[in-house]
């Protein structure tokens, strides 16, 4: 369904044909491009390049353009679109569009999205007569900028993509704008640009969303071809396990919904604080977070430092997080947290088509008891005796406890000056 205000005029459309070009501008030229996108198609990182040095070539080549963007959809938890900004003579910006952020919300003021209302794929508007301007405020931007002319060519990707297509918008500031065999031109090049867009988003989108759910350093290691099962080698590492005290209780209390919206809450301070001191969380389970600080061979402190940061930066942002829930009438949510250290195996683990990039070993399960821990001891931050002896604060021994599948008792550590 087309988006349009009472009252609303149609903008002028004028679908771009293969007009015969002009002498001064043949094939060969037209293949220099296209070549020059497919080769950085392959090679750039981001689709600003592609927009930048399109916009540059075609503007020695006498292309009346003033401003150029490529628009797209994204796949990512957290961005709903990406766009590439091109201003003559400027810098070319990248802007991705947050979910329920205005940038998404005013999409259905733009003439793209007017353009996928009505099943065009190209549309063309005389700003300087004032086409557009009253109906959407981006062409009211440019015409008040000195824009005359402006161009939409919308190109859709195979129906299984969830990218689903690509735009691009050339915007003249010359009187006139642009001319008919110039349209013929871009509609020419058109094609290769959004192949190179497509390998360019694909690729990011790949990236992008193996990061979300294996973390940043382990997808890099999976896209660079670490996936064979059995794969990968012993680290030495901090551990960092968090459990969310008591939760399984608030399941017969409130709705699934909201129970998704307390553990997101508190995932996210937990991963923020993680991930600022150099962690990396490898697995959420349940209501437990695992996360990893591999160790420098020469220096173990540092990451045992790190680690015990986040610790003490994910308990302080927890208590902030449940005030601020209780003033609105909601549960308060505590979280224990246990700091070890030790040798785990780091690689695939899994049946032979569903992997898992986990860390696995003694080290590991040590971990998990000690949390049990927390709750009997009292207090909501624990550390095994090879993470207290090897960071560097003052810590004090609870004692030595007998853990479940353990063969050995362990002691137990709090710091100094921690209260439960």
């Amino acid at each position: 369904m087309t988006w349009r205000r009472p009252g609303w005029p149609s903008p002028s459309i004028c679908p771009i044909s293969d007009h015969k070009l002009r002498r001064s501008f043949g094939g060969s030229e037209i293949n220099n491009h296209i070549q020059w996108l497919i080769e950085h198609g392959i090679t750039a990182e981001h689709i600003g390049e592609l927009i930048a040095g399109l916009c540059d070539r075609l503007i020695a080549d006498g292309f009346p353009i003033w401003r150029g963007s490529i628009s797209m959809p994204s796949i990512h938890p957290m961005y709903g679109g990406v766009s590439a900004n091109f201003v003559r003579g400027g810098a070319t910006t990248i802007e991705n569009a947050e979910y329920g952020t205005a940038g998404v919300l005013n999409f259905e003021k733009t003439p793209i999205y007017f353009l996928l209302g009505r099943g065009e794929t190209s549309g063309r508007w005389n700003i300087a007569k004032g086409e557009g301007v009253d109906n959407y405020p981006q062409l009211a931007e440019f015409a008040h900028g000195g824009g005359t002319d402006h161009l939409v060519s919308l190109l859709e990707f195979p129906k299984e993509a969830a990218l689903r297509g690509v735009s691009l918008s050339l915007t003249s500031d010359r009187p006139g704008g642009f001319s008919d065999d110039q349209l013929a031109i871009v509609a020419k090049l058109f094609p290769a640009l959004g192949l190179a867009c497509y390998r360019i988003a694909a690729t990011k989108t790949a990236s992008d969303i193996l990061a979300v759910y294996t973390g940043a350093k382990t997808s890099a290691r999976i896209l660079a071809g670490d996936i064979q099962r059995g794969k990968g080698g012993a680290i030495n590492a901090a551990i960092l396990l968090a459990d969310l005290r008591n939760f399984t209780a608030l399941t017969e209390v409130y709705q699934p919904g909201e129970i998704a919206g307390f553990l997101n809450e508190h995932f996210e301070l937990i991963g923020w604080h993680v991930e600022e001191n150099s962690g990396e969380i490898l697995k959420f389970m349940g209501d437990s977070v695992l996360a990893i600080f591999p160790t420098d061979a020469e220096d173990p402190q540092k990451a045992c430092m790190a680690a015990l940061a986040s610790a003490r930066n994910i308990l302080e942002a927890n208590k902030v997080l449940n005030g601020q829930r209780r003033n609105e009438g909601g549960p308060d949510i505590g979280v224990d947290v246990v700091l070890h250290l030790g040798e785990v195996f780091y690689g695939n683990i899994g049946a032979r088509g569903r992997l898992d990039f986990t860390v696995i070993g003694s080290a590991v399960n040590e971990a998990s008891r000690l949390e049990k821990l927390c709750g009997t001891l009292g207090h909501h931050l624990l550390m095994s005796e090879s993470f207290a002896v090897t960071c560097a604060v003052a810590n004090e021994c609870l004692g030595s406890f007998e853990l479940r599948g353990v063969s050995k008792a362990v002691n137990v550590f709090k710091l100094a000056d921690a209260v439960s």
